[in-house]
């Protein structure tokens, strides 16, 4: 009897092992955008985009010839690691879901203004796909576009900040004045992006008071 309730114990405990069960991991997929447009600096950049919004930003730096932005300093290039919002990266990947991983024609053909050839790809679990477009006669595929554009030239907003910190503490009044009513209009997205960026100039005593108050603002927009 004490034999057979040890064994009945046993196999309780070895049928009990499935019931403090590890969730699996949820899938995860990459998201990719590869804007070129020759006519504005930089005429290159690649945004990878992972579900939590982490992500990774590159831009080439501007070549001879190339325009740049009319700002007594300019970023020539960056390399870093972003985060964004999960309400966007949410957005971006519920439109590639939609529209088949981007195994679909994104490009209009109609006779638009030339806004950058913009290449968005998806990879992972479930499948993949690209597409390439100027302008897409699809909404959602358009809004992606401009909203993407308008990430990028946040994190370049975020970046000439960071060397108007450095070295030209003066320019920040104009910069920070072009970043609020652009982030006010749209042509910047997500503006939490930029937020350690935006701290640094809202804590520093020593800038214009002009300056910290705007960053202050941004950063209420931003969730912060």
């Amino acid at each position: 009897m004490k034999s057979t309730l040890l064994a009945l114990f046993a196999c309780a405990a070895i049928a009990a092992l499935p019931c403090v069960s590890q969730s699996p991991a949820p899938q995860d997929g990459v998201f990719t955008a590869d804007f070129t447009n020759p006519g504005i600096s930089p005429s290159h950049w690649v945004l990878t985009l992972h579900r939590d919004g982490s992500g990774h930003f590159h831009a080439d730096g501007a070549k001879d010839g190339e325009p740049a932005k009319q700002t007594a300093i300019d970023v020539s290039g960056e390399d870093r690691d972003v985060h964004l919002s999960k309400e966007f990266a949410d957005k971006v990947f519920a439109t590639a879901q939609q529209h088949n991983w981007f195994n679909q024609n994104c490009e209009s053909h109609y006779k638009v203004a030339f806004q950058g050839w913009k290449k968005i790809s998806y990879s992972g679990p479930e499948g993949q796909g690209s597409c390439t477009f100027n302008y897409s006669q699809d909404k959602q595929i358009q809004t992606l576009g401009e909203s993407l554009v308008g990430v990028a030239e946040t994190l370049r907003e975020g970046a000439r900040l960071e060397l108007l910190l450095q070295h030209d503490r003066l320019g920040l009044d104009q910069e920070m004045e072009y970043i609020t009513d652009s982030a006010k209009d749209g042509r910047l997205r997500e503006i939490v992006a930029i937020r350690d960026i935006l701290e640094r100039l809202a804590q520093d005593d020593e800038l214009l008071e002009r300056v910290r108050k705007r960053a202050r603002s941004l950063l209420a927009q931003a969730g912060s």
